[in-house]
């Protein structure tokens, strides 16, 4: 007997052996048990989610000899047919090579006649979104009006591509992505039912590779047993993956968090090393980036996290500042977007991590304290190189001339143990104080859209916007509060209330203006400029709106 890849020995024959998909199964569970059936449905969904799957078990349900039901027998000639893909009455169709308008005229045709074996004729189109327009409006009235004894099941992976006169004549059901654990455990299931030994951290790999498809998964299975000989471990997964264990990946992390940049080139080499999809290793590098984020920002969530590599994402977490982490995290996302762009992958990766060590807001001689916060009392100077602070600096009409010194470069503020204290007079100082702190990431647009309203004691009370007030939560104001008292050189705490008329004059604010102004300033000069003015005299031209911009120095 021939072998049967898992994807189809697997395949579920009945409501209940479906994964994932529950809000689906109750409202066609529903709807056969009461009898009030729609004459069209659609499902919508990645690929393999169980889109014809559940067509199928619909269609058993509404023929099955033992009568109309959720639960079919699966024994009868009606289920048994079905099952094995030569029910007369079942007709699958794919729209993807039968988009023509014939091609739906003909099931128009066939419609009107009565079923040769069961009660209801059905109609699986798969991929309907590939049919044609004139296919589409050959459609549409059968659709809407079909003989009592026809039924219509549309799959479709791109339902935005459908017509809406379409859309308005079926049932949707969108179906859900499924997680990695509940793919891994009906991996698990069938390895069991397989009698086939494994490795857990291998039912990991093949899960997170699945993306959500459990037809994917089971596929990635198949490859998977063949290459382990029968067995399934997880150095062999990874290396048929091109995949890193998760250690490699935090090593990375941990080199990063030290600033250690022969320690993070050493550790690229053992990742080269395995031959991975560095694409896939960005990915997992965002994943642990997300993980150490939710622990240093949501209270709790440290008790929620059970895996073998948690004492090191909260040590990581500890020593990562928060706004650290926001960054890399972005520089991964963007990084494995522009792979396809870099001379090799492995250039591209490594670039990728160099540049999550050359532009780090600061690097710190004494490890940062509890809570991801860094310490500002003994930070590096930075190198006179491009940084973000540079390139997000509001213009030079908008700062302060106090906020720094004309001596020293912006990327070159001085270090903050060294700066003296300044008096509060007004809210140029607060701006001063940002700047002087080094506040940047979220930190920092808390602070840019605050405005200093008084002074009481040891608290400094900020204006903020209300729709600003969800961000002034811990430990954001605290480490902000910190920061601000390691400058002034006294320990002051941070208040914020919710203030519409007091924050015109928040450094936010100032910035915005005057990039307003600027632009502004930059569109009076092109339309008076001569050769533009004889450009739209003699040839009709004008000025594309938005295309002018300020230079900027």
């Amino acid at each position: 007997m021939s072998y049967q890849v898992l994807a189809r020995k697997w395949r579920p024959r009945k409501f209940a052996e479906l994964v994932g998909q529950e809000h689906v199964v109750r409202a066609l569970t529903n709807a056969l048990d009461s009898g009030r059936m729609h004459h069209a449905y659609l499902f919508t969904g990645t690929r393999g989610v169980g889109k014809t799957t559940i067509a199928r078990i619909f269609a058993k349900s509404l023929n099955c000899e033992r009568g109309e039901s959720a639960d079919p027998c699966g024994e009868c000639s009606v289920c048994t047919a079905v099952d094995a893909g030569r029910f007369v009455d079942l007709l699958e169709i794919d729209a993807a090579s039968n988009t023509g308008v014939d091609d739906v005229r003909e099931v128009i045709e066939n419609a009107q006649y009565a079923p040769a074996r069961g009660r209801f004729k059905v109609y699986l189109v798969d991929e309907v979104h590939m049919l044609s327009k004139p296919a589409f409006n050959a459609l549409l009235k059968t659709l809407e009006e079909p003989p009592p004894h026809v039924k219509f099941l549309l799959a479709t992976t791109d339902p935005q591509k459908l017509p809406v006169t379409v859309l308005s004549r079926c049932l949707r059901f969108n179906l859900k992505r499924l997680l990695p654990d509940q793919i891994g455990g009906q991996i698990r299931h069938i390895l069991g039912a397989e009698h086939i030994e494994y490795e857990d951290a291998a039912i990991g790999e093949l899960a997170r590779a699945a993306d959500g498809s459990l037809r994917d998964g089971l596929s990635l299975l198949d490859q998977a047993i063949a290459y382990g000989g029968g067995s399934l471990k997880a150095e062999d997964v990874r290396a048929m993956l091109g995949s890193v264990e998760r250690g490699q990946v935090l090593g990375l992390l941990a080199a990063l968090a030290a600033g250690d940049g022969e320690a993070l080139m050493a550790e690229c080499t053992r990742v080269a090393s395995y031959s991975p999809d560095f694409g896939s290793v960005l990915d997992d590098l965002a994943a642990a980036l997300h993980r150490i984020q939710l622990i240093q920002l949501v209270p709790g969530y440290r008790t929620e996290a059970n895996d073998a590599d948690d004492s090191t994402l909260l040590s990581l977490a500890e020593r990562m500042a928060a706004e650290d982490v926001q960054l890399y995290y972005q520089i991964a996302t963007t990084g494995r977007r522009d792979l396809s762009l870099a001379p090799d992958a492995r250039t591209g990766f490594e670039m990728a991590l160099l540049r999550m060590l050359a532009f780090r807001p600061s690097d710190d001689a004494a490890p940062a304290p509890s809570g991801g916060q860094r310490s500002a009392a003994a930070p590096v100077p930075r190198p006179p190189a491009p940084s973000p602070s540079h390139a997000a600096a509001p213009p030079a009409a908008a700062r302060p001339s106090a906020s720094v010194p004309p001596s020293v470069p912006t990327q070159e503020k001085p270090a903050a143990s060294t700066a003296p204290a300044a008096p509060m007079s007004g809210p140029l100082d607060w701006e001063a104080l940002i700047q002087r702190a080094d506040l940047r990431g979220p930190l920092g647009q808390l602070a840019q859209n605050s405005a200093l309203h008084h002074r009481d004691g040891h608290t400094l009370v900020l204006a903020l916007q209300p729709t600003y007030m969800h961000l002034a939560v811990e430990p954001m104001v605290s480490q902000i509060a910190d920061r601000i008292s390691a400058v002034m050189g006294e320990t002051v705490r941070l208040r914020f209330v919710s203030d519409s008329q007091g924050v015109a004059e928040t450094p936010a604010a100032r910035a915005a203006s005057a990039r307003s102004a600027a632009q502004s300033a930059a569109e009076q000069s092109i339309e008076g400029d001569p050769l533009v003015q004889a450009l739209k005299r003699e040839f009709g031209a004008r000025v594309v709106p938005q295309s002018v911009k300020p230079f900027e120095s």
